[in-house]
Parts: structure tokens; C-alpha cells; sequence
């Protein structure tokens, strides 16, 4: 559940929560089925009794900015960044349960912009879901991006990959 002060990262940016408040069923205005998107407090409470019971919060929320990632993902990694992530790559795959996956992940999403996340997965014999927690870290860091099926490298992502490539072919 939201707290106040907490943040969120949606579609649309980063949210704050400014305040979640329990209300009776009495106190929901037509103001408060408005702003939720409904028409009429009517057609709120008639999609609230469609839920499962519990307790009615009124949220107060507001747009902090973009999200950060995105800036991320277009700006290109300076040498102290490129050691930072070749850094945070490195414990991802030393923690990693099944073993080094980050080089290879991203060189798949490079080959293959776009594909559904299940057949990457599959390629690497991996679960959808756990494998789609893996590409959220590649994200994370400013590597990768979704599109509305699959995902494809960021700017960032590619040179960082380009340094990796051209890192491994030194140390061979």
C-alpha cells in the first residue's frame, strides 16, 4: 500500500503520495469519483463494490517529474561510469542464480529489438517473470528500455555493450 511521502515511478513519471486517508463509504464525494476518472460517485462506489471488501483510502497524489531513467538511457556513460556499471554488471552475474547473464542478456536484446520477453527468456532456459526481473536491473542502470512487446538497448546500453565487447577481446 502507498504511505505518505513515498514515491512511485508510473507511465507517466514519478508520483508522490501526499496523503492516504481510510474514508467511509459516506465521505466519497462526487469530487473523489471525479478525480479517480469516474463520472459520478454513483459509478464509483458501484466499481468499488465490484472489489473485494476492505477498507476505502483516499489518495492524494501529484507528478514530481519524469522519470529518471530516461534521461538515463540517453545520456553515454563517462570512463568513471563505465567502471561503475562494468562494477554493478559484475555482482549482478556473481549473485546471480543461474549463473553470468548480463553480457549475454544484452547482447541478445541488441540482436533481437523487440522480441517478446518469453522467447528471450526461453533462449536462455529461464523463466518469463525471473527473467523479465533480470532485464528490470539492465534497466535500472539505464541499459535497456521496454517497447510494448520486448525491449531494446538504450544509447547507453549500446555503449556500454560496445565497451564490453571490445573490453573482452582485449583480455583474450
Amino acid at each position: 500500500m502507498a504511505s505518505p511521502g513515498a514515491r512511485q515511478r508510473t507511465a507517466v513519471g514519478v508520483i508522490g503520495f501526499d496523503a492516504v486517508e481510510p474514508v467511509a463509504r459516506r465521505q466519497v464525494s462526487d469530487e473523489d469519483a471525479r478525480r479517480a476518472g469516474f463520472i459520478s460517485r454513483d459509478q464509483l462506489l458501484a466499481f468499488l463494490d465490484g472489489r473485494a471488501s476492505g477498507t476505502i483510502y483516499r489518495v492524494r497524489l501529484r507528478l514530481l517529474g519524469p522519470d529518471p531513467r530516461i534521461a538515463l538511457r540517453e545520456s553515454l556513460p563517462d570512463e568513471r561510469e563505465i567502471a561503475e556499471i562494468e562494477r554493478r554488471l559484475a555482482r549482478l552475474d556473481r549473485f546471480s542464480r543461474h549463473g553470468s547473464w548480463t553480457h549475454a542478456v544484452l547482447e541478445a536484446i541488441r540482436a533481437q529489438p523487440g522480441i517478446r520477453a518469453g522467447d528471450l527468456a526461453a533462449q536462455f532456459g529461464l523463466e518469463r517473470l525471473p527473467f523479465k526481473v533480470d532485464v528490470r536491473k539492465l534497466k535500472e542502470l539505464g541499459l535497456t528500455e521496454s517497447l510494448k512487446v520486448g525491449y531494446r538497448l538504450s544509447p547507453r546500453g549500446q555503449a556500454i555493450l560496445e565497451h564490453l565487447i571490445a573490453h573482452s577481446s582485449e583480455a583474450t
